[in-house]
């Protein structure tokens, strides 16, 4: 079954993309959901003209995403946490803590467009993030787990 997604679906595909996905996860899923449409004829000569007014839109947004990737860049995110002695931290930190420091140092971005290799970060040290600012920008970004100081 083929169909045109109205939204980002995690694994699946971005907006407007065509996709061909099993008979019941499109009928069950998407298209009750309102992630998805049927890719019938008309539909598809509405999504190319769609794409062709957003082709414009799209390059402003790429050049946009390409000015905070560089300024994320220049950013030296130091992010405290209680650690043991061996480095190993009391918890973890994940995406949203991320996105929290982030969120300090003036750029809002969604925890879920942060990915951390391996989903949670357990020890102290230099770690990287994958930031996904658009769907053809993804920065690599560095940042550091430090042993916050004992009183």
């Amino acid at each position: 079954m083929e169909l045109i997604l109205k939204q980002d679906v995690e694994n699946l595909g971005f907006k407007n993309d065509i996709v061909s996905v099993k008979n019941g996860y499109g009928r069950n899923f998407l298209i009750p959901q309102g992630f998805a449409i049927m890719a019938t004829p008309s539909a598809r000569k509405v999504l190319t003209e769609t794409l062709k007014q957003q082709a414009f839109k799209e390059q402003k947004l790429i050049d946009q995403a390409n000015k905070t990737a560089e300024s994320l860049k220049t950013l030296d995110i130091k992010l405290t946490s209680k650690a043991g002695g061996s480095g190993k931290l009391f918890g973890s930190i994940n995406s949203a803590d991320v996105a929290e420091a982030l969120a300090k140092n003036g750029h809002e971005i969604e925890k879920k467009f942060i990915s951390i290799p391996g989903g949670t970060i357990k020890t102290t040290g230099q770690h990287t993030a994958s930031i996904r600012l658009h769907r053809s920008v993804i920065v690599e970004f560095p940042f550091e787990v430090v042993a916050e100081a004992i009183n």
